[in-house]
Formats: C-alpha cells, sequence, structure tokens
C-alpha cells in the first residue's frame, strides 16, 4: 500500500479543518445571558402570606386553597402569594426539606407586631394582618378589591439578568411614600411552582402534598431610608433540585411598624433556552 507523501497529508488536514469549522459555523451558540423585566403599575398588589408546614396535618387544605387561587384568577400582578415554611413542626418527626428557621421568625415578628401570643399553622396574612376564610362565605375577592382601591405606597422595578448558572437581579424602588418612608423596608424573594413531595412520616405520613408559591430564598430587609428612592443588586445562585421553569422572583415593600404592603411585584424567571444541537446539524 502507497504512504500519503506529506503535501497530501498536508491537504487532508487543511480540509477536515474547513468541515471542523463549518460544522461550528452551523451550530447555534447558547446566549451568554438572557434579561427580563417588569414594572409595577397605578394598582396596588397586595401580599398574601402562608405559613405552613408538612408536618402540620391541617395545612393540606389550606395549601390546596392557595394553589387554586391561580386558577380563580389570582395572578401576580393581581396578588402576590408567598408560601412560607417553617420549621417549628420538624420536631414530630417529619423535617419539611422547605421550611427555614428564619420563615419562623418571620411569623413570629409578625404575630407579635399584630399583638397575638402564639404562633400556628396554617396561618394567612393579607396584607400584614391575619386573615381567617369563613366558613360558609369566601371573602377574599372582596378584600382584595378593597385593598387594591388604595393608591400604592411605592414603585417597583425588576430587571432580572440570568446566566447559566445564576443570575442578577436589579430591584429599583421609586416613589416611596411620606408616610411609611422611614419604615419602609424592601424585601425580595425567589419562589417555586409546582412542587411535590411524599411524606413518609409524621402527622402526614403516606400523602403526596403539592406546593405553590414556595419560598426558597428570601434576601431582607433593605431599608429605603429618608430617600423616595433606592436600588439593591442581589446575586442569585441556583440551586440543585430547582426547576427553573417554576421559578419566580419577586419584591416587595413593606411598611415594618404596621406591616402594611406598599407594592409588589413579581416576575417569572427567564432561563437561557439550551439549542437543540441535533436539529441544528445539516
Amino acid at each position: 500500500m502507497r504512504r500519503p507523501d506529506f503535501v497530501s497529508l498536508t491537504r487532508m488536514m487543511q480540509r477536515l479543518s474547513v468541515v471542523l469549522f463549518a460544522m461550528v459555523v452551523a451550530m447555534p451558540l447558547a446566549p451568554a445571558a438572557t434579561t427580563c423585566s417588569a414594572e409595577s403599575g397605578a394598582v396596588r398588589v397586595p401580599l398574601l402570606e402562608l405559613y405552613t408546614s408538612e408536618g402540620c396535618d391541617s395545612c393540606p387544605p389550606t395549601d390546596h386553597w392557595v394553589s387554586n387561587l391561580l386558577q380563580r384568577g389570582y395572578a401576580p400582578e393581581r396578588t402576590l402569594v408567598l408560601a412560607w415554611h417553617v420549621d417549628y413542626w420538624d420536631r414530630l418527626g417529619w423535617p419539611d426539606q422547605y421550611a427555614q428557621a428564619r420563615f419562623s421568625a418571620r411569623q413570629r415578628d409578625a404575630n407579635h407586631r399584630n399583638g397575638a401570643r402564639f404562633v400556628y399553622t396554617p396561618q394567612l396574612l393579607l396584607d400584614g394582618a391575619d386573615y381567617r376564610r369563613g366558613t360558609f362565605r369566601d371573602d377574599f375577592g372582596d378584600r382584595v378589591a378593597a385593598l387594591s382601591q388604595q393608591k400604592p405606597g411605592a414603585h417597583i422595578r425588576l430587571t432580572l439578568t440570568s446566566t447559566a448558572k445564576g443570575a442578577k437581579l436589579q430591584v429599583d424602588i421609586t416613589a416611596v411614600e411620606s408616610a411609611s418612608r422611614n419604615n419602609a423596608a424592601t424585601y425580595i424573594a425567589l419562589y417555586e411552582n409546582a412542587l411535590t413531595n411524599d411524606v413518609k412520616a409524621g402527622e402526614n405520613r403516606g400523602k403526596k402534598l403539592l406546593h405553590d408559591f414556595v419560598v426558597r430564598e428570601l434576601w431582607e430587609p433593605f431599608s429605603v431610608g429618608p430617600a423616595a428612592s433606592g436600588s439593591i443588586t442581589q446575586r442569585i445562585l441556583l440551586l440543585p433540585g430547582w426547576n427553573v421553569a417554576n421559578l419566580h422572583v419577586a419584591a416587595f415593600v413593606q411598611d415594618v411598624a404596621t406591616g402594611r404592603t406598599l407594592q409588589t411585584l413579581s416576575l417569572p424567571y427567564c432561563a437561557i433556552a439550551v439549542p437543540d444541537v441535533k436539529k441544528a446539524r445539516p
């Protein structure tokens, strides 16, 4: 067999390089980052808080009621819902994987502000005040409508720039009302929908539980101070087990003295689209 000479071998390598280059050019490249944004409007969007636990057997019905709010038309543009899983039920045999001690502390602070002597689950707070659903009549729509008639006490703009590993969130707060300016604090939350878990111990043993609006991370509080505006930059690191398709970022400005929400805003997490390499091939 005749061996290729040096010139022939060089030409073969050149042709191979051209082919490889053409394949690389034909493949779509994933963007380095993507950006999305949202801005609050002229309507004040109230905050509904759920304090719950997978270790509490009376919690699933309220969790279900909260999850159904989306189907009833209470999108984040109408009501911001955040579910805080508390950890004080963990000692009864089932550690809630979504629970955090600081969420329990937040509930204690809210109840102390409202003059309550103890905490309990499930508990709902609407606009910082204890909300109990009626036994025979659900007045949630009337309550939300009344709160929405009030003028917003702040303006919020969210700008999220995401990469493959995480994101940078820019929160701009402006036009904070003078009456609450000294007590206004900004809170940033990352929450996830459509979470399911099979409970193997505790009061809900054997049940498959569904959760929405579960707070994964909380960054707080950022004081607005005497100025009528402020800007916050928060880095977000994605952790294993989080489904970016169901993640949202949210910010709300609250009067820490009264618990009243000045304004809220939510934004779906805009993840980077991964190109389909198979479809990109010629």
